[in-house]
């Protein structure tokens, strides 16, 4: 048994191919071009990575984006009079600040400054909150992108066991609860397995569709799957590798080789899950244009 390829990079790029679309609408019935501000404290490698591929991306869609970029000493006031600035912007239909942010700084604080309309990565308590009750919100953007990944791919989890392996803020219990609710693309009996498990294998076994988001490189082997299962692999992890031309290579949570031998689907890292946080990230800006846009 081999299993089918979820390919995220795909379905990814037909997501950011109806964005770019609707866009073209607004922009020529209603004059709206949807605004999304960054905002990126100190000179972290990775968090640079993201938010010039968050920008490339906006462009690409035909959004107008803007990114602020602050010294790693810069103070939480500061920080935060940034944030009212875009919060009061009505050019800026999302507010993104990137995360870590230096260790000075209360990222819960600066969470709770943005205005939750504004919230396009679905951190606020606000949003989060109305998530776990079922309301419309925005939805974080992997969790989000995970369920896009299901549903587009003919996995549909509604009434199938989901065990989600993790219980992080941006992934775990955010997934955990979009899944469980009673709506179109979920509905699922979901099991959040972790840590506190001595083993977690008598969990994953039971999973009809196992997401993996433990940020520990290959835990979740073949030998813990049960036959058929569909594989949602979150992680992404650096491991060394002597034969690489870098010195290393991407693995996910999940060891792929020997879980793609028993799952009847399941995603690749890269190229899985990644690709469609940016642009579920798209699709809450688009969402956000529109609201505010209705609300004037």
């Amino acid at each position: 048994m081999s299993a089918h390829i979820i390919d995220g990079k795909k379905i990814a790029e037909e997501i950011r191919s109806e964005i770019k679309q609707e866009v073209s609408r607004l922009k020529s019935e209603q004059g709206i071009v949807p605004g999304l501000a960054f905002i990126l404290v100190g000179e972290n490698p990775a968090s640079q990575v993201y938010v010039k591929m968050k920008g490339k991306a906006c462009e690409e869609v035909g959004f107008f984006s803007i990114t602020e970029r602050l010294p790693a000493d810069t103070s939480e006031q500061v920080l935060l009079e940034k944030v009212q600035l875009f919060n009061n912007d009505p050019t800026i239909h999302g507010l993104l600040v990137q995360l870590p942010l230096p260790p000075h700084i209360n990222e819960q604080h600066i969470i709770e400054a943005i205005d939750p309309r504004k919230d396009v990565d679905g951190f606020h308590p606000m949003n989060v909150g109305r998530l776990v009750i079922g309301l419309e919100t925005f939805r974080s953007c992997t969790p989000a992108g995970i369920q896009e990944l299901l549903v587009r791919s003919g996995n549909d989890p509604s009434g199938k066991h989901v065990v989600v392996v993790g219980r992080s803020n941006i992934v775990g219990k955010p997934v955990a609860n979009i899944l469980l609710q009673k709506q179109k693309g979920a509905n699922a009996i979901v099991t959040v397995a972790h840590t506190g498990a001595k083993d977690l294998t008598p969990y994953t076994k039971e999973a009809d569709i196992l997401i993996a988001a433990t940020g520990k490189a290959e835990v979740i082997t073949g030998a813990m799957l049960k036959k058929g299962v569909v594989v949602i692999d979150v992680g992404i992890n650096r491991v060394e590798d002597p034969m690489s031309k870098q010195g290393y290579r991407i693995v996910g949570d999940v060891h792929f080789e020997s879980a793609s031998r028993v799952a009847s689907a399941i995603t690749p890292v890269p190229g899985g899950v990644g690709p469609m946080t940016i642009a579920m990230l798209l699709k809450n800006t688009l969402q956000a244009a529109r609201k505010l846009v209705f609300e004037r």
